[in-house]
């Protein structure tokens, strides 16, 4: 009796295990989906939330020339075809797991995705073909962005 209930356990766990594997299979469509989930065409793809979250293929996460300014400077969502042309998939996995950026890009998410999601997501972005042109540049704290930018600012509190 104890045979079958350890059998049983270690079907069950092997068809977790078989479902958990499903999960984290790569590919282009699984990138497409991780791209919506997390969040990547709100900012890098221009036009993305205006459209009601209607992704236009030619222009997906080609970069926005809306800023982003805060005590930090000025930032602008780059352009993500670029980033994955200038490394292999193997290069954008442990760029996925080690870089950093200046805000409000949540970076420290991008840490959290699987191998497998960071794999899938480079597969898609390579899917969508021309790179295009780089968003504008970062612009320094007290510089002149020359572009539309939105406000990332904390209000200031009165003296106490």
């Amino acid at each position: 009796m104890v045979r079958s209930g350890i059998a049983l356990a270690i079907l069950t766990m092997s068809s977790a295990t078989a479902a958990l594997a499903a999960d984290e299979a790569v590919s282009i469509e699984a990138g497409a989906r991780i791209a919506v989930m997390g969040g990547c065409h709100d900012c890098h793809t221009s036009g993305y939330a205006q459209s009601g979250g209607k992704i236009d293929p030619a222009n997906a996460l080609k970069g926005d020339g809306v800023g982003f300014q805060g005590p930090w400077g000025t930032t602008y969502p780059s352009n993500l075809r670029i980033t994955v042309t200038k490394m292999d998939e193997d290069a954008f996995v442990s760029f996925g797991h080690s870089f950093q950026a200046r805000p409000p890009m949540p970076w420290f998410n991008v840490h959290a995705f699987s191998e497998a999601e960071l794999r899938s997501f480079y597969r898609y972005v390579k899917s969508l073909g021309e790179p295009g042109e780089p968003a504008p540049a970062y612009v320094e704290p007290g510089g002149k962005p020359v572009t539309p930018f939105i406000v990332f600012a904390p209000p200031q509190m009165p003296a106490q």
